[in-house]
């Protein structure tokens, strides 16, 4: 097998080529073992020529003249083969995105120097498995004021978001990554749910069923499809969207609710892609909270982006659909620290089992789970992904009291005053369950 062209390619440029990709090129090898030996080499070159990657190019920390040289030389080597072709170039993380055979990509590796990895187009995916009053966040009083996320814009970045009654008059934005289409909708019904997380207003409900930051905007992106799967490029066009579009829409808190299985052939979570976007964009000025994952109760199972030392990284506790906490613990499914690199998460839990959101009206999961409607126009769903949410309309009330916090001073205050829980684990609980009340500063 080691003959192989695609194997020697891979062998030479192990270092610059990250694990998943070598696995799907060895992957390749499988059917060599039903074929006449004869046929091996053909059928070698064919693939070499025919078989696409999507990929994504990281390109060396240098000046921005030659990360550019960089970029054209991708570009004349793309175009220069047949069924190859460039994508969105990611200004944020020096990083472009193409779709290249491996005799594109074994000219790129051997030419382009500044080339410092390749990485797979992997898979993400939406990670689903009485909240709002159990935050104590429902009836928070500052200078005479309810705060309710007045002013604050929320980017959901998921399936989408349908205009629900709850949200009237509050999606201010809509981006699609997946269908292209301008008006706001959601196919898949997930990130409907997690938009009434953090800033459904209860207009149906008679406000039974509203997040903390009802009054918020919102912005969606859509990166995940009609079955809630996407992939690292989608994702990260959402987020080098927020971060060019942070002031057309006044974009503070990004809230992501999906993630993929942190890939341990990275020697430091700073090198995945994912995580590098994720920090640019907190380091644009954004507040970014993503779910910690549902492979719990494993420890090590944080989830890529939450895995980022930087961004807010949120938990599960099932509240046991009641509103004092003497009661609630963490939920089973809600993955567990210190990351794949020793770092103690999530940063905090909130509630995330039988959350009653918004519906989207014939949407994948709607028809899916039809047993789990509540009064027409909601919704039961659970996951670290409805905890995110509710978390993010928790920082919106933060920066509606005070619109000057940085991404590190919401994330400090919240984990300052989160509650202790349980055995204080911080790799179970994080720093504890977010408390609005105690967390928004009362002088």
């Amino acid at each position: 097998m080691f003959g192989y062209s695609m194997i020697q390619m891979i062998r030479t440029h192990a270092d610059r080529v990250d694990r998943h990709l070598r696995q799907h090129f060895l992957s390749l090898y499988r059917p060599f073992k039903w074929m006449p030996c004869f046929l091996h080499r053909l059928y070698d070159a064919f693939l070499k020529k025919t078989k696409r990657f999507s990929v994504i190019i990281q390109f060396k920390e240098a000046e921005s003249s030659c990360i550019q040289e960089g970029v054209e030389m991708v570009h004349d080597i793309v175009h220069r083969h047949m069924r190859c072709e460039l994508g969105k170039e990611f200004t944020a993380v020096n990083c472009c995105c193409a779709t290249v055979t491996a005799e594109a990509l074994e000219e790129l590796l051997a030419n382009c120097n500044q080339i410092k990895k390749v990485h797979y187009n992997r898979e993400v995916r939406a990670l689903l498995d009485v909240a709002t009053p159990a935050v104590h966040a429902d009836n928070v009083i500052r200078n005479n004021t309810t705060l309710t996320g007045a002013g604050v814009t929320i980017a959901v970045i998921d399936t989408g978001i349908y205009p629900h009654e709850d949200l009237d008059g509050r999606i201010i934005g809509f981006q699609d990554f997946i269908n292209h289409r301008a008006e706001p909708y959601d196919d898949n019904g997930h990130g409907t749910h997690c938009a009434g997380d953090a800033a459904g207003s209860g207009a149906q409900s008679a406000g039974n069923y509203k997040g903390p930051a009802e009054n918020a905007f919102l912005v969606g992106v859509k990166v995940l499809n009609k079955l809630g799967s996407g992939s690292l490029q989608t994702v990260m066009y959402g987020v080098q969207w927020c971060i060019e579009n942070k002031d057309a829409y006044g974009i503070d808190i990004i809230s992501m609710s999906l993630g993929s299985p942190a890939n341990p052939s990275y020697p430091d979570e700073d090198d995945d892609p994912m995580v590098q976007i994720v920090e640019a964009a907190w380091h644009a000025g954004i507040v970014v909270i993503a779910a910690a994952g549902n492979d719990g109760p494993d420890s090590n199972t944080i989830a890529s982006p939450g895995i980022s030392d930087k961004i807010i990284t949120v938990g599960a506790m099932d509240d046991r659909g009641t509103i004092p906490r003497e009661d609630d613990d963490i939920a089973v499914f809600s993955s567990r620290g210190p990351t794949i690199y020793g770092v103690s998460k999530p940063d905090v839990v909130a509630p995330g089992v039988n959350i009653i959101s918004l519906r989207a009206p014939n949407s994948y999961l709607d028809k899916l789970q039809k047993a789990a409607r509540v009064d027409g126009d909601y919704i039961m769903l659970s996951g670290t992904s409805m905890a995110t949410p509710i978390c993010a309309g928790v920082a919106a009330l933060l920066l509606e009291y005070d619109k000057s916090y940085t991404p590190d001073e919401v994330k400090n205050l919240l984990m300052e005053n989160a509650e202790k829980w349980g055995n204080d684990d911080q790799n179970v609980y994080g720093s504890g369950y977010i408390h609005a009340e105690n967390t928004i500063p009362s002088g």
